[in-house]
């Protein structure tokens, strides 16, 4: 009784503190968005940009309940700076899976090639940019940050990585700002024309956003995605994202959850380099272990069609166990081992593979 006549007594105090604060946090996101690019000069260097290709190249070969992939990726990644305030980029996939042929024979199978995104951009301050073009969806953190073969500690894709993620023509703006000296908002907002859906098996029109925040001191971000179909049933997708590297020790810890139309699921994942190990330390320097559990529940859509979308053709839970070892800067090997459980069948995934990042710089720096 005690504790519910103080919340009552509380009330208006919470109510007139919070609209105090939600008019001020409202005028520094307008300030902060809206605000000129004129202090920048005094940080930007009075060096000329220069193009610059980048990218990834990788050999994997992979066994899934039984059956022998081949698989070759060339990812190369362009940066073609315009000025100090406008970029073109462009990342290209081309990807070879070769199976063995019926009868024995040697293997063979498709290369397929496509562009995974071709964008312009233009750097109003250094809380806002806009794009135009073709990109990557801003759904969840997966499809953005850790997709390259290098970045990715486990080379097989999650379960749940097809859903809402499918590349966006369209228009975007994103950025961020410190809301108080211990956090940090970003955030990304997106209308698409004609998104091709996986596998270019659908095109739809869509809008969403992405909204995080970023804690430096815990080295912690939180943050959540939101995606709507913008015709036939317009159906929605929610996300939310977890990501975590402690300062002291070589830990990376990243999550996402997931739930649709097409299906919901989760998944979790841990990498830690063995940099400070005691025993063999020379040895073990190089070396990351890494560890993955997920799940996918089936959504409101037929497992033909979910096939197709690239997902799970039933609910299914994986787990996930690999290593890699970094032979120097640029080049490591990779392997892992996984065992999906299913309604449709229990089996198990092998992988090994080299996987080579690249950077060419495509001119020479020097003053304007």
């Amino acid at each position: 009784m005690g504790l519910k006549l103080r919340y009552q007594n509380q009330k208006p105090h919470f109510a007139r503190r919070w609209r105090t604060l939600l008019p001020r946090v409202v005028g520094v996101f307008l300030l902060q968005f809206f605000a000129s690019g004129r202090g920048q000069s005094q940080v930007i260097d009075n060096e000329k940009p220069i193009p610059i290709l980048s990218g990834t190249a990788g050999f994997l070969t992979s066994v899934t309940a039984g059956q022998t992939l081949l698989d070759t990726q060339i990812n190369p990644v362009l940066l073609l700076p315009l000025g100090d305030r406008w970029l073109v980029e462009s990342r290209g996939e081309f990807e070879g899976q070769f199976q063995r042929q019926p009868g024995g024979g040697s293997f063979g199978g498709p290369v397929d090639k496509h562009l995974d995104y071709l964008q312009a951009d233009y750097i109003a301050n250094r809380y806002v940019t806009f794009t135009a073009g073709r990109f990557l969806t801003p759904f969840g953190i997966f499809n953005e940050r850790l997709y390259p073969e290098w970045i990715r500690a486990l080379q097989p894709d999650p379960l749940i990585l097809p859903i809402a993620t499918a590349s966006s023509d369209g228009a975007m703006l994103r950025g961020g700002f410190a809301v108080s000296p211990a956090a940090n908002l970003n955030y990304a907002a997106y209308v698409s024309a004609t998104s091709i859906g996986v596998n270019g098996v659908e095109s739809e029109r869509h809008a969403g956003g992405r909204l995080g925040f970023f804690f430096p001191r815990s080295r912690v971000e939180v943050g959540a995605s939101w995606q709507k179909v913008l015709q036939d049933d317009r159906k929605n997708a929610f996300g939310f994202h977890f990501a975590w590297q402690p300062a002291a020790v070589p830990l990376s810890v990243h999550s996402e959850v997931v739930r649709s139309n097409q299906g919901s699921g989760y998944w979790v994942e841990g990498a830690y380099r063995l940099s400070q190990a005691h025993f063999w330390q020379k040895a073990m320097r190089h070396t990351e272990v890494v560890a993955r559990e997920q799940q996918f529940f089936s959504g409101n859509i037929s497992s033909d069609d979910a096939q197709a979308f690239g997902l799970p053709g039933a609910s299914a839970r994986e787990t996930d166990f690999g290593v890699n070892y970094f032979l120097k800067d640029g080049f490591k090997t990779v392997g892992s081992y996984g065992r999906q459980f299913s309604s449709a069948g229990n089996f198990n995934q092998w992988t090994v593979g080299i996987v080579y990042r690249f950077l060419v710089p495509l001119g020479r720096a020097g003053t304007p």
